[in-house]
């Protein structure tokens, strides 16, 4: 029998319940936002308060600031050169190159290579590494809004790494120099490149990348041993200043040039060199203090060559057995080991075996530091210099000199084996007198005099840097001229004692090395 109020029911279960299993499925798909949903709820708030994180955000900021700020002052420098070898071949012992060369090569179409730099005024004034536009045929400068320029060198300086060159356009931004003295270990930096080739489509073109000043005035002789394999500056490789900035921030090939900048977008260095096993970024980056770059570009562009304040000696940093020798208050000075004849410091009266501790009251604890310091200067300049001389204190007025660059020479390249002589076994060495077999081998013109031909391995000889090949001019500043007068004063060394060499090698490089002699 039809009941119509049994029927109505039976609809209005089976709607709600098809109601209730639609609306399940859909929540179990992610289709409705009801408790019924599995998926995770999402949200855009900060998981950490911004009071929390503020410092860290006003520091990316700044860098922020920075790269937008430094980035279209610089370049890329494309520079076009001829490939061929005009480097020193020699196998003297005393070459120990930094760059491997090849030993045959062969002349090859022109390459472009290239690197960074920035523009430091209006009118196009450019400054780089020397490295980057040295034997260049040609250069071309692009800038960050796709313009390209060639390029004129104005001057560059081998011993510094600096070079200048410069472009003629409008409406171009430039950088600002700070102030690389009171640079601080720890202080935040930002280095900023542009490895790639111009163009519209290199992924490559700026980079920048940030880090702390891990040290300053890190003497690598990075230059020097470049300088030695070239016959155009080996006379003159005693003249580079290395004084480089070091930091964790990446710097790699085609970032060379660039601008190191603090957080106020200061230029404080020119992004220069790094030390790796591979040729790439392995932690070490090196920067030109920007106050060296700032003086030789002044001479660059004012005379096309830098002049140089010259004092005339050679030296070594003192470290705690030199300053324990020389009754130093404090390790800390440069030795001289060499006085230039005729020189400024011969002239007003330094001596070998001074320690310099001041110049202009300003305290000299590096050697790099006493080259820029000199550098700084200008011929003709009056400098004091606070010297200790025999455990004394004294103040000598000098006027510094021009330096008499040398022009170049073909140096010896022979080698031979060197006769052994007996070994003193207080020190580690063995000395002969030389002869003209030894001389040639090890690239003297004079065969007369005390030669170390063997240093014992990790002896104390060998332990304090000496290697075979140095003459010997002076052991406790008793002259030396021959091997009977070495070993005459080195048998009477007692234990304990610290026994100071003044050695000479065939470029007239004078080194002075104290030892002491094990218990």
């Amino acid at each position: 029998m039809y009941d119509p109020l049994r029927n109505k029911l039976k609809v209005a279960l089976v709607t709600i319940f098809s109601c209730l299993s639609g609306l399940g499925i859909a929540s179990g798909i992610g289709w409705t936002n009801t408790p019924y949903s599995n998926s995770p709820m999402t949200s855009s708030e900060p998981q950490i308060s911004q009071e929390a994180v503020q410092p860290a955000l006003d520091l990316s900021d700044a860098f922020v600031n920075v790269a937008e700020t430094v980035t279209p002052a610089v370049v890329r420098i494309e520079a076009r050169k001829q490939v061929a070898s005009r480097r020193n071949q020699n196998t003297n012992p005393f070459s120990n190159p930094f760059f491997r060369r090849d030993e045959n090569p062969q002349p090859r179409p022109d390459q472009v290579a290239g690197g960074s730099g920035f523009i430091v005024s209006d009118d196009g004034y450019i400054l780089t590494n020397n490295h980057v536009v040295t034997d260049a045929t040609s250069l071309t400068v692009f800038l960050q809004d796709r313009r390209s320029f060639p390029a004129t060198l104005v001057g560059q300086d081998p011993f510094t790494d600096v070079a200048v060159i410069k472009i003629e356009g409008d409406n171009l931004t430039k950088l600002h120099f700070g102030d690389s003295e009171q640079l601080r270990v720890g202080e935040w930096i930002v280095a900023i490149g542009n490895p790639g080739f111009g163009g519209t489509s290199s992924p490559l073109d700026y980079t920048v990348t940030v880090g702390i000043v891990s040290a300053i005035g890190r003497p690598l002789q990075l230059l020097q041993r470049e300088l030695a394999q070239d016959e155009e500056t080996a006379n003159n490789r005693g003249f580079a200043i290395e004084d480089f900035i070091q930091t964790d921030a990446v710097i790699n090939p085609g970032n060379s040039g660039g601008p190191m900048v603090n957080l106020k977008g200061q230029v404080v260095g020119i992004n220069s060199a790094i030390a790796s096993r591979t040729g790439f970024y392995q932690g070490y980056g090196f920067a030109i203090p920007i106050d060296l770059a700032r003086r030789v570009m002044e001479d660059l562009v004012d005379y096309g060559v830098v002049r140089r304040a010259w004092l005339g000696v050679a030296m070594k940093p003192i470290d705690a057995l030199s300053a324990e020798s020389y009754g130093l208050p404090s390790v800390s000075g440069v030795e001289l080991t060499t006085i230039t004849e005729d020189g400024p410091a011969e002239e007003y009266g330094l001596q070998p075996y001074d320690v310099i501790t001041e110049v202009d009251d300003v305290p000299i604890g590096r050697v790099g530091q006493l080259q820029q310091n000199i550098a700084m200067k200008r011929p003709g300049d009056a400098i004091n210099v606070r010297i200790y001389r025999e455990n004394r204190p004294m103040d000598v007025s000098v006027v510094l000199g021009e330096a008499p660059l040398q022009p170049r020479t073909e140096t010896a390249a022979s080698t031979g084996p060197v006769r052994e002589e007996r070994m003193d076994d207080k020190l580690g060495l063995a000395i002969e007198d030389m002869n003209s077999e030894s001389a040639s081998a090890f690239g003297y013109e004079d065969a007369s005099g005390a030669l170390i031909s063997r240093v014992a391995v990790n002896g104390p000889a060998a332990r304090r840097g000496v290697t075979p090949g140095w003459k010997v001019m002076e052991i406790n500043r008793q002259p030396i001229s021959n091997a009977e007068d070495a070993y005459t004063v080195l048998q009477g060394l007692n234990e304990g004692e610290i026994v100071t060499l003044h050695l000479s090698a065939p470029s007239d490089a004078r080194q002075i090395i104290h030892i002491r002699v094990p218990e």
